[in-house]
């Protein structure tokens, strides 16, 4: 039986207001009466997702956990308590900033309560109305220096842009990182080695529950880690060909038609 799924969370658990929908939230409930463990697993953190807690019913409550910042943090909701973390060293924060500043890109930067936002632009601003975060108007991060920071990325609408940037970073910089894509306009920075699939072995750990009893959803390449490393990991009907390849199973259903729901319904329920 599988007794834990890790689920990424836009365009694979949500629909594109990003609501869970109804038949997903019932479903959900009925596969955790059974013992199953729904993590939420997202490029985003803890307090940024908190109406999909509130659908999921997950709200400051023991035993419901969430991956976020790309597997920058595992947290208990209940508290909310970290379990495993591993933050971005400041220096490597700063380098990123100062190499992403040379481009037409938005820029966010993470700690465990705040995502600020430099050099956004209107379609980034319209994006980002409903995922609490503080837009920064001038270039000053410093006062980042004395927290404790997971995770960046760059925004623009153009992939292949992003690729591009990519491309044109210095090699010991991109050594340096984990990088990702996702929602087809960022490009995702951890430190190397940080992914949702080793978030995901952490938090199997923590439950005591083996690999093999694993699920992972996904739909985009910051999923890719987790798809591999789980038991059986599924590609929504959206997901890119990359993460069709890497899948044991592509769902019928996309993200805007209960996926997920069809997921737990053929292997759990």
């Amino acid at each position: 039986m599988y007794r834990l799924i890790a689920c990424d969370l836009d365009e694979t658990l949500l629909d594109k207001q990003r609501h869970v929908s109804s038949k997903t939230q019932e479903i959900i409930k009925q596969a955790e009466v059974k013992g199953t463990t729904f993590a939420p697993a997202t490029g985003r953190g803890f307090h940024s997702i908190k109406q999909t807690l509130i659908e999921l019913d997950a709200v400051d409550k023991a035993n419901h956990y969430m991956i976020g910042f790309n597997g920058g943090v595992v947290v208990e909701s209940q508290g909310p308590t970290i379990i495993k973390e591993s933050p971005m060293s400041f220096e490597l924060l700063a380098q990123l900033f100062e190499f992403g500043s040379k481009y037409d890109v938005a820029i966010h930067l993470y700690t465990f309560e705040q995502t600020y936002v430099y050099h956004s632009n209107p379609n980034e601003d319209a994006y980002l109305s409903t995922i609490p975060h503080e837009k920064r108007t001038d270039d000053d991060f410093s006062f980042l220096e004395k927290q404790t920071c997971y995770k960046a990325l760059f925004q623009n609408l153009d992939r292949h842009y992003l690729e591009t940037i990519e491309q044109d970073m210095p090699t010991e910089l991109h050594e340096a990182l984990e990088i990702s894509y996702s929602s087809n306009r960022y490009i995702e920075f951890n430190p190397k080695g940080v992914n949702k699939g080793t978030a995901l072995k952490s938090l199997a750990a923590h439950l005591a529950i083996p690999m093999d009893e694993t699920i992972a959803i996904g739909d985009n390449t910051n999923d890719l880690s987790m798809i591999q490393t789980a038991a059986l990991g599924v590609a929504v009907a959206n997901a890119i060909p990359e993460i069709k390849k890497a899948a044991q199973y592509t769902t019928i259903a996309d993200h805007e038609n209960s996926a997920v729901a069809e997921v737990i319904e053929k292997f759990i329920l």
